[in-house]
């Protein structure tokens, strides 16, 4: 096998692992401060952030998929959001299993803070990149994601 590698093979593990060498030390920085700041986790960050993006709420299978965690992960983060009064758990009426989540006030005025927050940080890490660096890393990223998801979509059928 070693023999048939070629420079691409070589070049795109590095890319791979320079990527999520990356990605690892930026959440890294965003659990420290996420906790320090706000006492919060990453996870119950991005929570609530999926359902500020929808103020209606969404289903407990929703956030689920959306988060790519098992659905006992949601119940866990939901049931000690819903304790602090930062979510609402209601019953779904046209299904007696389904719950929808949504944020409360007090959940929608913590959230808009720390997003404003994250935001900055987001950008202060990324700060070593010039805007025309970053439209260059975001057009190759989504040529990359397209390709991902083309070549995984007839495994899903």
């Amino acid at each position: 096998m070693e023999s048939r590698l070629t420079e691409e093979h070589h070049q795109s593990l590095k890319l791979w692992l320079r990527m999520l060498s990356c990605t690892t030390l930026i959440e890294a920085e965003i659990r420290t401060r996420l906790r320090s700041e706000f006492d919060i986790t990453l996870p119950r960050f991005d929570l609530m952030a999926q359902l500020d993006r929808h103020p209606d709420g969404l289903r407990m299978g929703e956030l689920s998929k959306r988060l790519m965690v098992t659905g006992g992960n949601v119940t866990g983060i939901t049931d000690q959001l819903e304790q602090e009064g930062l979510v609402l758990r209601a019953p779904v009426a046209d299904d007696r299993r389904a719950y929808s989540v949504k944020l409360t006030v007090a959940g929608r005025r913590a959230f808009t803070r720390m997003a404003s927050v994250h935001e900055g940080w987001i950008s202060e890490l990324l700060g070593g990149l010039s805007t025309i660096e970053k439209s260059t890393l975001i057009e190759l990223m989504s040529k990359m994601k397209s390709h991902l998801t083309t070549q995984s979509e007839p495994e899903r059928k």
